[in-house]
């Protein structure tokens, strides 16, 4: 692992390639969390939002705001880190998977939120599954490149 004393491994190309698709991705989910607790009803109902859906997002109490908040914030910046080449990316990715995880109980689990977001079927599962992979995929990269050298 490299520390500020040792000198940086070159950064791979594909460091850039994930890092900037990533903070693209990540970006989309972060202005999505801001428009909802910003309560943008104009964008949401945009988005295809039911008054039964803000309403439960709205309600949603302040730990699983915080961690949805985490885990959005959390992937933005394990991506900016990641293009500065810090190792603080790794701890970045390992707060959002905290935050995701926490998010996610209380969607699926200690709500109805399945039923409410997708009264027709599971395409919040599956979409939750996905954000799921590319988060385990960004911690699993950033700890790669760390153990290389390319983050200090």
């Amino acid at each position: 692992m490299a520390d500020a004393t040792t000198p940086l491994t070159k950064a791979p190309w594909h460091l850039w390639v994930v890092g900037v698709i990533s903070l693209l991705w990540n970006a989309i989910g972060a202005f999505d969390f801001t428009m909802t607790q910003l309560e943008n009803t104009a964008y949401l109902k945009a988005a295809g939002m039911t008054n039964v859906q803000l309403e439960y997002i709205y309600g949603f109490p302040l730990w699983a705001v915080l961690a949805w908040g985490v885990a959005t914030w959390g992937s933005l910046l394990g991506s900016v880190f990641l293009l500065m080449r810090r190792a603080w990316a790794v701890r970045a990715n390992q707060a959002v998977l905290v935050g995701m995880a926490l998010t996610f109980t209380h969607n699926f689990l200690l709500t109805d939120g399945l039923k409410i977001m997708s009264p027709e079927g599971k395409g919040p599962l599956v979409f939750t599954g996905i954000i799921v992979l590319i988060g385990v995929l960004l911690l699993g990269y950033a700890l790669s490149m760390r153990k290389r050298g390319v983050l200090r």
